[in-house]
């Protein structure tokens, strides 16, 4: 048995934070699912580095390279494609675990984190251009999106929360999605189908909190490395406690799926840890766990698949409330960390843009031989993104 499928058999769906075209079309993504993959996810620092390895991109770049369409609007439609090729591998798993797991994500602009009214309407715009079921709109969980990420679901919108750090947000998004479910219901609408991941991160929240204990004489130096740890296990007993409450309970009688935590940011950063570390800490029921490919190997190579949540809740709250004690606010972090991936993902999209326009100036003349019809998203045409 692969560690994918051990780990499948504890409750805990893979996902890879990872994405390329060449995975799905040399056979690597389809042989993953085979071995147990549950799903993958995808966002702009990860098309960037796609996009800028290698040549796979640059037949569809050719393709588009003098059309009319913005640089941004050829990006979309080249992530776009790789989205739906990998969806339609991981149908099958779709299907066999009815409609709960089989996902790829996909996520809105940057440039909205913070609009909810445009978050809402880009959301809608990829949904209806990706047209798979078992796609994930990705809204980076800030909290002017909660009220997108509530009408996005009430909408009937798979949708992936991410950028999530802390437990307030954590349960902000869970309100939002128990109060979309229940809109629907409201109205005679299905919930059954409709399917959400709060993805949580975790390796940055350790980063940023031993930054800071490393800045004190070292009396915290206990405390270094506990941190994120700690907050995903609270999440986790949150997660429990609304997933045996009456609310959810009729909810779950109509069909409803549970909304997953999902631990992302799993990669080690600091090299005195184990290179598995968040991986192996956070294995527990009904979760989902992202790993990039690199970590992916390295829990292949010496993981244990066996469950390590839900931990101890009370003292993992009793390790927020020493380092709450020794002055380190949550929420400052919580607010540094979401804007510093806001951040990163806007650069990526930058860069990515900049890659395009240079290889479509290099391309633009290229014989490809016959032009492929491209379907085009709405609103996408003269740089309307």
């Amino acid at each position: 048995m692969t560690v994918m499928r051990a780990l499948s058999e504890l409750g805990q769906s893979v996902w890879l934070d990872y994405l390329h075209r060449d995975m799905t079309r040399s056979g690597e993504l389809e042989r993953m699912v085979h071995d147990g993959l549950g799903g993958v996810t995808s966002n702009p620092t990860i098309f960037e580095r796609a996009l800028a390895s290698g040549s796979a991109y640059d037949r569809g770049l050719a393709e588009l390279a003098d059309s009319a369409l913005s640089d941004r609007a050829v990006f979309e439609t080249l992530a776009i494609q790789d989205v739906q090729e990998a969806a339609d591998v991981l149908r099958s798993v779709y299907r066999d675990t009815g409609g709960a797991d089989g996902f790829v994500s996909l996520e809105v602009s940057p440039d909205v984190a913070r609009d909810a009214t445009a978050t809402v309407a880009e959301v809608r715009r990829l949904w209806q251009f990706v047209d798979r079921p078992n796609v994930m709109i990705k809204i980076p969980g800030t909290r002017e999106a909660w009220p997108a990420i509530e009408q996005s679901l009430r909408d009937g919108i798979n949708i992936n929360v991410t950028l999530l750090f802390s437990l307030e947000h954590y349960e902000a998004v869970a309100e939002a999605y128990l109060s979309a479910l229940e809109a629907r219901v409201a109205q005679g609408l299905p919930i059954a189908r409709v399917a959400s991941a709060a993805s949580v991160f975790v390796s940055r929240v350790d980063s940023e909190i031993d930054q800071r204990i490393d800045s004190t004489s070292g009396a915290l130096a206990s405390l270094r490395g506990r941190s994120a740890i700690a907050n995903a296990q609270l999440v986790y007993a949150r997660y429990l406690e609304l997933s045996e409450s009456p609310r959810w309970k009729a909810l779950e009688h109509r069909g409803a799926k549970p909304q997953r935590p999902l631990w992302a940011s799993t990669g080690t950063k600091d090299p005195t840890y184990s290179d598995i570390r968040y991986v192996q800490a956070l294995i527990g029921r009904q979760t989902i766990t992202t790993v990039p490919p690199e970590t992916l190997r390295l829990f292949e190579d010496h993981g244990v698949a066996e469950l390590s949540l839900p931990g101890d809740a009370f003292r993992a709250r009793r390790t927020m409330d020493a380092i709450a004690a020794a002055g380190i606010r949550f929420s400052d972090v919580n607010l540094l960390l979401e804007e510093e991936g806001l951040a990163r993902f806007a650069r990526s999209q930058d860069a990515i843009l900049a890659v395009i326009h240079e290889k479509r100036a290099q391309l633009g003349s290229a014989a490809v031989g016959t032009s492929t019809r491209v379907r085009q998203s709405p609103d996408t045409r003269d740089g309307a993104v």
